[in-house]
């Protein structure tokens, strides 16, 4: 693969991530049926890419892994839950740009975790995170379907830090497929008690939904990414990915009419800037292996 098809695979897969929220405002159902309908899509998905690049997706796993992915699944379905619930409550560009907050809370669970020293640096990232967070909030009242949208968001953001770190502590070395198939997996059997009693009332147009975000938003899309990275550093790929809330913006303004503000635009900028500030500066963490975003 030459680098210019790498880096044409990763704008891509940026851009399928950018359209998982389009999927969620478009599913009429609950945030746990999407979940689990896109986690089952995305198994047969993965399975099917998997078979591609023949790579085996039933290999031999110790106790130890076994428990990091039912514990990385666990934690990417309470991460899908809360960023749908947020698409739901305060639309698409709230709730990506909540999310897009995962850079802040990895570089503090750095510190808790892996005993390491945040720097002045990080702490300026942090201050950039945040003044974009307060741009972004349409206001500081919990009546406000905007701000409870946001702090959906930010939950789902806090969910994706915790997975990222847990794979970064447990799961390294383990093939990517293999961990992003187990943990939809796990998914689909987390979220399967909660939504059983909604599947009757999903919509036959819901499931042609659920099956385009699970496919190609999250299977066609980690293939994609994991692929790339054959050809780019995980820095290179990761400022690529930080384009996703650009992606999310334009295609909730362009489809359903969702016009950020002048004010939420300079959020969103800061926001994004910390992002790539953060790829700058060094290499960030190892993406979480279901997926680098929603």
């Amino acid at each position: 693969m030459t680098r210019q098809r790498a880096l044409t695979q990763i704008h891509i897969a940026a851009v399928l991530f950018g359209l998982t929220g389009v999927f969620g405002e478009l599913i009429q159902a609950g945030a746990a049926v999407i979940t689990l309908g896109r986690a089952c899509f995305a198994v047969v998905a993965l399975g099917l890419f998997a078979r591609l690049r023949r790579k085996p997706l039933l290999g031999t796993l110790t106790p130890a892994q076994l428990f990091v992915l039912v514990l990385a699944g666990a934690l990417l379905a309470a991460h899908w839950v809360t960023f749908f619930i947020s698409v739901k409550v305060g639309g698409i560009a709230i709730a990506t740009l909540g999310f897009a907050s995962f850079p802040a809370f990895i570089t503090l669970f750095e510190g808790l975790v892996f005993r390491e020293r945040v720097r002045l640096a990080e702490w300026l990232l942090l201050a950039l995170v945040t003044a974009g967070l307060v741009l972004v909030t349409p206001s500081f009242d919990l009546a406000d379907k905007g701000t409870i949208g946001l702090a959906w968001g930010l939950l789902s953001g806090l969910t994706f830090a915790l997975l990222a770190i847990s794979n970064r502590r447990s799961a390294s070395g383990m093939d990517p497929m293999q961990v992003a198939c187990w943990q939809n997996l796990v998914v689909a059997l987390v979220m399967l008690p909660f939504a059983t009693s909604q599947l009757p009332q999903a919509q036959a147009l819901d499931w042609l939904w659920l099956a385009l975000l699970g496919i190609f938003c999250t299977g066609l899309s980690h293939y994609l990414f994991v692929s790339s990275l054959t050809r780019l550093n995980a820095r290179s790929a990761g400022l690529v990915i930080a384009l996703e809330p650009v992606y999310a913006i334009a295609f909730a303004w362009a489809l359903f009419s969702q016009q950020p503000t002048v004010r939420m635009m300079a959020g969103a900028a800061l926001i994004i800037a910390a992002i790539v500030w953060s790829g700058l500066r060094k290499s960030p963490p190892p993406a979480p292996q279901a997926g680098a975003s929603p």
